[in-house]
């Protein structure tokens, strides 16, 4: 099976809607009266544990973090104009919500990137500020795996990259 993902004990992977997480174990459990293997996640964010079955790690997004190049794109995302939408606030609170689900950090910039402009502009509503410091998390988690340096300086970078702009 080729589409099979292999992580190792140690290594940090994303997983979608919950950020990085390091692939603590990799344990054998019986589900449903057959043995599966699972790695076992611990995420850096909020500490959870997840368990992701090895078999459909990437059919459920269980990715590799992204490599330093990876990185400048998605800074250039968040420098680029941000997409003004002319929908009604729910139809655009479900789209973005649908970007932010993907675990696409590039789709994720962008709500980052559209939030942040949008606030600038007007005030968000509770459930906008909620998926803006979501998004927000993801990336700097990501980020500052990928780069390997300390969340508040890629906290720093983002604030300068997001600076409104005149």
């Amino acid at each position: 099976m080729k589409d099979l993902l292999e992580f190792m004990v140690g290594q940090k992977a994303v997983y979608p809607c919950h950020g990085v997480g390091v692939i603590e174990n990799i344990e054998s459990c019986s589900v449903g009266g057959s043995a599966q293997d699972f790695y076992v996640l611990k995420i850096q964010g909020t500490g959870a544990r997840v368990m992701v079955p090895t078999g459909s790690a990437k059919s459920v997004g269980l990715r590799a973090v992204i490599s330093s190049p990876e990185v400048e794109r998605i800074y250039d995302i968040l420098r680029s104009p941000s997409k003004k939408s002319n929908s009604t606030w729910n139809r655009r609170f479900r789209a973005l919500t649908e970007k932010l689900n993907t675990g696409n950090l590039q789709e994720i910039a962008e709500v980052l990137r559209d939030l942040s402009s949008l606030k600038n502009d007007k005030d968000l509503s509770f459930g906008e500020k909620k998926m803006l410091e979501r998004a927000r998390t993801m990336i700097v988690s990501e980020i500052s795996a990928a780069k390997n340096e300390d969340r508040a300086r890629i906290e720093s970078e983002l604030n300068h990259i997001l600076i409104p702009r005149m």
